[in-house]
């Protein structure tokens, strides 16, 4: 999807100066190009601002100045908001032709006749698909996968080899974000990425696992994630970790590998715990952790410590 930087500016309602250039995508500052469409909120973003490559940028009158000369500014008290609203151009479009579907389908699969397919639709050898599952468009899906009945894959998902993923499980649901307006009202923030889950992967049962805002989201080698477990957009697991039931991980949280989060432990968003590093249940990590530690209790300490005030709080009850 391309359109013109004045189509994009009459939707939201701002005027520009320059070259009315063509814009394919929306990105972060960072790894913007220059037909892509960015936004600056914040000043911990000031050197990404100043060193970016994006075409053009969402910014307020007292930023724009620092932009590269060669980026056109959209200048606006609310860039956000606007590219909330901007987001929604290069979502993906949900069809449902009349013609068949392109799929594509290797050797000695076993494909119930009730599983739905988009278009474009990749799937490896000795793949089995459960019934009344979906498989949305431009979807991969590697050698040697089960996908169980009732499992909804969405559009641009990437799943590799040896998969096993069970019934009634989400992969690639738009993460939960939002803008919001001056009224209070929410505006939605079209999720363009996708989700990859990596090779030797088992998903749960009744599992939500949502796309990246523009990049990925990522369950990396060897993981193993337990029934009804939720992982937000942008956030990456390490390989070989281990999630049991009720893990929830907000927001472009990270992890090194082999983490182990208990039942119910959950992290807040845009925070990296440690590789190795161990969650005890209902454990809440509020802030990065290091690696090679366990961890208890909310906020999430060292279980040591932790332990060492539960001892405290049970003399203090019986004094």
């Amino acid at each position: 999807m391309k359109y013109k930087l004045s189509q994009i500016s009459s939707l939201l309602d701002i005027e520009f100066i320059g070259n009315d250039i063509t814009i394919d995508s929306i990105h972060t500052l960072s790894k913007a190009s220059s037909s892509t469409l960015s936004f600056f909120n914040s000043p911990k973003y000031l050197n990404d601002l100043k060193n970016t490559e994006a075409g053009v940028v969402l910014v307020s009158s007292q930023y724009a100045d620092a932009l590269p000369s060669k980026t056109i500014a959209l200048i606006t008290d609310e860039p956000y908001l606007k590219l909330a609203l901007a987001s929604k151009l290069f979502a993906h479009k949900i069809s449902n032709p009349s013609a068949p579907p392109i799929v594509s389908v290797g050797r000695n699969c076993d494909i119930d006749g009730s599983v739905g397919f988009g278009d474009n639709v990749t799937v490896g050898d000795n793949v089995v698909i459960l019934a009344n599952s979906y498989i949305g468009d431009d979807v991969v899906i590697g050698n040697n996968t089960v996908i169980y009945s009732n499992v909804s894959i969405y559009h641009h998902s990437i799943i590799g080899q040896n998969i096993i993923i069970h019934s009634g499980s989400v992969i690639g649901s738009d993460g939960y974000g939002f803008a919001h307006t001056k009224d209070g009202k929410h505006i939605k923030i079209y999720q363009n990425g996708n989700v990859i889950i990596e090779n030797d992967v088992e998903i749960g049962a009744n599992c939500a696992i949502d796309r990246g805002i523009f990049d990925a989201t990522i369950i990396s080698q060897g993981s193993k994630l337990d029934n009804l477990v939720h992982i937000a957009h942008n956030c990456i697991v390490g390989e070989n970790s281990l999630l049991a039931g009720q893990v929830g991980l907000a927001g472009s949280t990270t992890t090194g590998r082999n983490i182990i989060m208990g039942g119910q432990s959950a992290s807040a968003g845009h925070l990296h715990i440690g590789e190795f590093s161990t969650i005890a249940g209902k454990g809440g990590v509020t802030k990065s952790l290091k690696g090679s530690n366990t961890y208890a209790g909310f906020p999430a300490i060292e279980h040591k410590i932790w332990l060492k005030i539960q001892a405290k709080i049970s003399r203090l009850l019986k004094s």
